[in-house]
């Protein structure tokens, strides 16, 4: 399915988590001067408009990012500095989708492999990365892509992997499609992207990692509200595969202030759980 499009949601509270993990992923892979190789499953645009029709439509960003403050925030400077170089000036004109800010963390020997499946968000992005020979963009499925290009070069890097789950078969073919890549490649970091629109879902994807034989899984979850199978998305989550040892830490100490930030009712809530220990 190519209906959905990201940036009707750019800069929502799912963003933030999800980017504050990658964050904290691409700044541990820049410690050492080794190459290493980011991998995008579902890239999209990159760049995002909160002043598009689009945007303004849902102003899904105002629950978001737009309540956060880098002042208020000197642990995420990483991440606003991503965010500031995607803006001039002090005024949030863009979002950067996940590419962009890999960008930034990208030096001259680093690679970053872009999938996007819909044409149109496949134009947006050519366009946004410009002529970056450390990046490519390739309009291919990602989930197949992924598993063609393991292992890459360098032999380490990152994942990260966030489709719409607008089909439900996505959330097992997910699993599956991370089970044949950690075979190929165990040494890389794996990020992947949930929405808690039925928590159930959520409960078996977990359970498949679980038995998936994969070590060192780590989940974060930031809710703004209790469950609802009524509401749409009430939260979001990272399941992470082979984390950085700073990232359990710095999420224990950061959800609870975004739950207070961000929070929407009584029932906002955090989680960080190990679901396999190393």
């Amino acid at each position: 399915m190519l209906s959905y499009r990201h940036s009707f949601h750019a800069g929502n509270f799912a963003d933030v988590l999800k980017h504050i993990v990658l964050v904290e992923m691409l700044e541990h892979l820049t410690k050492k001067d080794k190459a290493f190789d980011y991998i995008d499953t579902h890239a999209g645009a990159g760049l995002f408009s909160l002043n598009s029709t689009h945007a303004r439509k849902l102003q899904e960003h105002s629950k978001g990012i737009d309540k956060l403050y880098a002042t208020d925030w000197p642990e995420l400077a990483r991440y606003f500095e991503a965010i500031k170089a995607c803006n001039s000036g002090e005024k949030l004109d863009f979002y950067p989708g996940s590419p962009m800010i890999a960008r930034q963390f990208l030096r001259h020997q680093d690679r970053a492999w872009l999938y996007e499946l819909h044409p149109e968000d496949f134009d947006f992005l050519q366009n946004n990365i410009g002529r970056d020979r450390r990046l490519k963009a390739r309009h291919e499925d990602g989930m197949k892509g992924l598993l063609g290009l393991l292992p890459p070069a360098s032999r380490r890097g990152m994942v990260l992997i966030d489709p719409s789950y607008e089909i439900k078969s996505d959330y097992q073919h997910v699993s599956d499609t991370v089970a044949k890549a950690y075979k190929k490649a165990a040494t890389l970091g794996y990020a992947i992207w949930y929405p808690v629109v039925e928590r159930e879902r959520i409960k078996q994807l977990q359970r498949n990692f679980v038995k998936s034989g994969i070590k060192d899984i780590q989940c974060y979850e930031l809710g703004l509200d209790a469950d609802s199978n009524d509401m749409g998305m009430t939260a979001s989550g990272m399941i992470v595969i082979n984390p950085p040892w700073t990232l359990k830490e710095k999420m224990q100490k950061l959800l609870p202030k975004l739950v207070e930030t961000l929070g929407e009712g009584k029932d906002a809530f955090f989680k960080c759980d190990v679901l396999v220990a190393e």
